[in-house]
């Protein structure tokens, strides 16, 4: 019989049950390990499923045929008999010999951390940007691992990979259509990415501001008590994956774009960075970044660290970044916030959910603002059409009046292209 192999999912009668294994390396803490299984408990109970246990195993270096092992994983299946144990989950990223061994030793499904990031991706994509993008990394990922077990192509390659595409028919695995959906869906992706370049050429003129932070952090609290957009807020990892802009008035006279993107994790694979990396565009684009910080966190530095690794990984490094702490209404010693306002002295302190200290960040970002953007008067002959078009292009004109053969023109732009059209004024 063929093995349904769709990753978790909560059914009608009962959650799916799983264990998770974790690995201690050499030179890394016990406790470091606990953490990241701990977040691992927090990715599969957002799939939906129901963790009975942990197992850890000292690890030198993975096996190559059980990763972990083939008497450890022996020992694993001895400890799930009888438990109605259905999967069980690796933080580790598994080769697909590995998991194929690891199925057999123990008559479960195997799934690795990857795969499971890929789960709760499908279930909570929305937009036809996001399911794209969640498909094209599941048509990857499964990929190399597809066996005759394997079970998941719809008749209608239009079916395949959206939530839970894999694994729900009787038709043996055809390499050479997963192949070319994986091709198709990169068109298409090619595709939104040039509507979105299109769009962001349309708004090149308005400082962008962008939020970043680590999934759960608050970044979507904030970004709706900041521009009051009814963004989905749940308590559960990745429950929005879309970037969200919307217009915002600082003070009535600096405007800007503030946009949410999806949080970040740590081991995030690279391969769901590139498929995210249109979603993520931004980020790159971003004139300030507002690196979003859960203070409450115990492991807010390490939150903090794999936020950066991302961003590293994305090469805005360059790009202006403040730091958010948020939810100071859960911290109890001040102590915290003091060390943590001493390390990051550009740091802002707020509660998005109670609205403490949201002032302070706008005028934050009302400063950094104003320090890149100015507002400026030319008089230009209407006979210099070319500048006259390349300020429009360039920035905000507040004020336009006409005096014979010329027009003045007051305007709000960037300080790099004011100091370029007064070069072309002088040209001239």
């Amino acid at each position: 019989m063929a093995r349904n192999n769709k990753l978790l999912l909560a059914t009608e009668t009962r959650k799916e049950k799983v264990i998770l294994v974790g690995t201690i390396r050499p030179g890394v803490m016990r406790e470091s390990v606990e953490d990241m299984l701990e977040e691992l408990a927090n990715l599969a109970t957002s799939a939906g499923a129901e963790v009975h246990s942990t197992v850890f195993q000292g690890l030198i270096k993975p096996d190559p045929a059980y990763f972990i092992g083939k008497g450890k994983a022996g020992e694993i299946a001895k400890l799930i008999e009888g438990t109605g144990v259905d999967t069980i989950i690796f933080d580790d990223e598994l080769s697909p010999a590995q998991t194929r061994n690891l199925e057999k030793m123990t008559n479960r499904k195997i799934v690795d951390r990857t795969g499971l990031i890929l789960e709760i991706f499908a279930q909570n994509a929305r937009t036809k940007e996001a399911k794209t993008q969640v498909e094209l990394a599941q048509l990857q990922y499964f990929l190399p691992r597809l066996t005759r077990q394997w079970t998941h192509l719809e008749r209608q390659i239009g079916g395949i990979g959206v939530r839970g595409g894999m694994g729900e028919t009787q038709l043996e695995v055809d390499r050479r259509l997963i192949r070319t959906r994986i091709k198709k869906l990169k068109i298409d992706l090619d595709l939104i990415e040039k509507q979105r370049s299109e769009r962001r050429a349309r708004r090149k003129n308005i400082f962008k501001a962008t939020l970043v932070g680590y999934t759960n952090a608050g970044k979507s609290t904030l970004f709706n008590a900041a521009a009051d957009a009814g963004v989905l807020v749940e308590d559960r990892l990745f429950a929005t994956l879309d970037s969200t802009v919307r217009r915002i008035e600082l003070n009535g006279y600096n405007t800007i774009l503030l946009a949410d993107t999806v949080g970040f994790i740590r081991k995030l694979p690279h391969s769901l960075v590139a498929s995210f990396r249109s979603t993520l565009g931004v980020v790159q684009e971003a004139d300030l970044l507002i690196h979003v910080v859960d203070i409450s966190n115990s492991e807010y530095d390490e939150q903090i660290e794999a936020v950066n690794r991302v961003l590293k990984e994305l090469d805005v490094h360059k790009i202006p970044i403040i730091h958010v702490f948020n939810k100071v209404d859960l911290v109890e010693d001040q102590s915290i916030l003091d060390a943590a306002g001493r390390f990051y002295p550009e740091g802002v302190f707020i509660s998005a959910e109670r609205s403490i200290g949201i002032a302070g960040l706008f005028e934050k970002i009302t400063e950094i603002v104003s320090e890149n953007f100015v507002t400026r008067e030319f008089n230009i002959l209407l006979t210099e059409s070319k500048i006259i078009s390349r300020i429009f292009e360039a920035g905000d004109v507040i004020e336009q009046d006409y005096d014979g053969k010329y027009t003045r023109m007051k305007v709000k732009l960037s300080k790099e292209e004011a100091f370029r059209i007064e070069n072309m004024l002088s040209r001239g």
